[in-house]
């Protein structure tokens, strides 16, 4: 087995871990170098580095929350990290001295999440939604990722699911996440916006108290709120899950994966968002499709960034190799 090492790039923080013959070792993290592309390449390095302990490795590879032009390793577009344009392949490996292996974070996510805990590949065929303050998705088909003609497929978060159609469609233009699409609505902002509007318009609720005694309403307020019972926050909770849901049956209408995971942050919300997301879903579902994919949550957590990037890394080399 080669020996790798994984980064996973997020807005605050980096880490890195070596996947070896003994299994993933510890994680390495520091906040994220923001501040300029060498800062943050240099930061890639010094963590490599730490991650390695001195050991050799084979290779390395890496999740970006960006567009990834694979081949070459080129970052399409990146809104978050100083990386657009960078031919980040190329200059890392240079500084390393081995291969390195760029794509998506959530991509890498979704091949960590169709191994098992023994990094056995027991779903072939796989969607991850992540939904944390954006909404990310990565797509893996016959156990090998899914990058489409130019890397960028898996942007499963500006998919539209309610974009009204009955007259002229304004332009959105440059704005992201467009009105109507899936991060729009079902991402973590969204259901912070939902829980304020819920406040101000119901300040007798348990939600319009919480701004009354001076804080600021988020949507993990409105599960905690849900969770005992209040009638205002249960509703907010319930659309912002019924909008995942109707992503949800769209990933199994197009892809008709075996399993479709929930990742990232908004996993926190538990039952309140699977249950309702997974009863819409069926209802959308294709009928010959209806009930077959596995929806659930992601078993490997913060780790699976991580361990994508070593298995990204790991494939490539196999296929380097033949």
């Amino acid at each position: 087995m080669s020996t790798v090492i994984g980064i996973d790039v997020g807005g605050t923080k980096v880490a890195a871990a070596l996947l070896g013959p003994d299994g993933l070792g510890e994680h390495k993290q520091q906040p994220t170098q923001l501040e300029s592309t060498e800062a943050l390449i240099d930061q890639f390095v010094e963590l490599v580095a730490q991650a390695a302990g001195g050991k050799p490795y084979d290779a390395v590879g890496i999740g970006v929350p960006s567009i990834v032009r694979f081949e070459t390793g080129e970052i399409a577009a990146s809104t978050n990290i100083p990386l657009q344009g960078v031919a980040l392949r190329k200059v890392l490996g240079e500084r390393l001295g081995v291969p390195v292996f760029v794509d998506n974070d959530a991509t890498v996510a979704a091949l960590a999440e169709a191994h098992d805990e023994n990094l056995k590949l027991v779903s072939r065929n796989l969607v991850i939604l992540t939904v944390g303050t954006g909404l990310g998705g990565g797509i893996v088909i016959d156990g090998r990722i899914f990058r489409g003609g130019s890397g960028g497929a898996g942007e499963l978060g500006m998919t539209m699911i309610g974009l009204a159609t009955d007259g002229d469609i304004p332009f959105a233009g440059e704005r992201f996440p467009q009105p109507g699409s899936l991060e729009s609505l079902s991402a973590g902002h969204a259901i912070d916006h939902s829980a304020a509007a819920a406040a101000a318009a119901n300040p007798d609720s348990a939600l319009g108290k919480l701004v009354a005694a001076g804080q600021t309403v988020r949507g993990a307020d409105a599960a905690g709120a849900a969770r005992a019972g209040d009638e205002v926050a249960v509703k907010v909770v319930r659309a912002w899950a019924h909008a995942l849901g109707i992503g949800i049956a769209n990933a199994v209408n197009t892809f008709d994966p075996d399993e479709v995971v929930i990742g990232g942050g908004g996993i926190a919300a538990g039952d309140l968002l699977i249950e309702p997301a997974r009863e819409i879903a069926l209802g959308y579902a294709h009928p010959g499709l209806r009930g077959r994919a596995n929806v659930r949550f992601a078993r490997w957590g913060a780790t699976a960034g991580v361990l994508g990037a070593c298995l990204l890394a790991s494939q490539e080399l196999e296929g380097l190799s033949k």
